[in-house]
């Protein structure tokens, strides 16, 4: 339990910072080619704080809340009598969640539904290439395992 929450708070410290820096750039890019008072946030994300500095410092909190489900969740696959598709599954579902509510909240993309449901997709096929990927690479390992196992 130590070491998933050390993953975490090590995830949430990693994303909160890159969201900050990339909305900076962003923000600071936009402004310096000549949109002035352009700021990385929905309008209506914006609306829901008394300031805007108020919205970007949960908007980063947010960011690391990301990370630290993400990182933890991983837990999961340490989880031996579970089956890796299953373990896939279930980290997919609680991801997948967190996601959602950050994006009908963060984005408030539920204002846009075609946007919305490319992001929930592109998630979903993001997620579809990892678990091959990684299905691949168990798969690889078990066979080079069994291999030592039978020449042993």
């Amino acid at each position: 339990m130590k070491e998933i929450l050390k993953r975490g708070m090590m995830s949430f410290a990693i994303s909160a910072f890159c969201g900050l820096i990339i909305n900076l750039l962003i923000d600071v890019i936009v402004n310096l080619n000549g949109v002035k008072g352009f700021v990385s946030m929905s309008a209506q994300y914006v609306a829901l704080f008394p300031t805007t500095a108020m919205a970007a410092y949960v908007n980063i909190l947010i960011y690391g809340m990301i990370g630290f489900v993400f990182a933890a969740m991983t837990f999961i696959y340490d989880v031996e009598r579970l089956g890796f598709l299953f373990q896939s599954i279930i980290y997919f579902i609680v991801t997948e969640s967190l996601s959602v509510a950050v994006t009908i909240f963060l984005w408030q993309l539920h204002h846009y539904p075609s946007a919305f449901i490319g992001t929930l997709m592109g998630y979903a096929v993001s997620h579809i290439i990892i678990f091959i990927s990684a299905y691949r690479t168990l798969r690889k390992d078990v066979k080079e395992i069994n291999e030592i196992y039978i020449e042993g």
